[in-house]
């Protein structure tokens, strides 16, 4: 280790920074285009974590999925798409002797399909939390085995 080389705690050398000694003809020193790099491996994921964190991006699919139901059975509604399905559904079915008509709402209407959502959501969350702890604990038993994954980061 020579004089102007440092010694970190953590057992790195670092060397002091080279200057550029090439520089811009107003005087201007142009910056390295050196990037730093580091090399990361991920060997452990907390499952603890992990559970909560899909457990809450589930309830958040959720409520996405609740408000995004809600808009498109809104918007078929008020396009008229229901009386149209109506009427094709009385012509379909009617007789010349029967002529009732055949109302699509009698059978769903927006409560149901609130429902149904709310009731898919709620299993969609014990599912979606239960399959990304179940995943942590398989990515730790890999890691184990192969010794996780590897990043590399660098600095732009």
């Amino acid at each position: 280790m020579t004089d102007t080389q440092q010694r970190t705690t953590s057992g790195l050398t670092l060397a002091p920074a080279k200057q550029a000694s090439a520089s811009e003809p107003d005087g201007r020193v142009r910056p390295s285009t050196r990037t730093r790099r580091a090399r990361l491996r991920i060997s452990r994921v907390d499952p603890w974590s992990v559970m909560k964190t899909s457990f809450l991006f589930s309830i958040a699919l959720g409520i996405m999925m609740s408000v995004a139901v809600y808009i498109v059975w809104t918007l078929m509604g008020a396009s008229g798409m229901f009386e149209a399905i109506n009427q094709a559904l009385t012509m379909l079915l009617s007789s010349d002797q029967d002529q009732t008509s055949v109302r699509l709402e009698d059978f769903v209407n927006t409560n149901k399909v609130m429902g149904f959502t709310a009731l898919f959501a709620v299993i969609n969350v014990v599912i979606l939390t239960a399959l990304g702890t179940i995943f942590a604990f398989l990515y730790n038993l890999s890691a184990n085995i192969l010794g996780g994954l590897e990043l590399t980061l660098a600095e732009d």
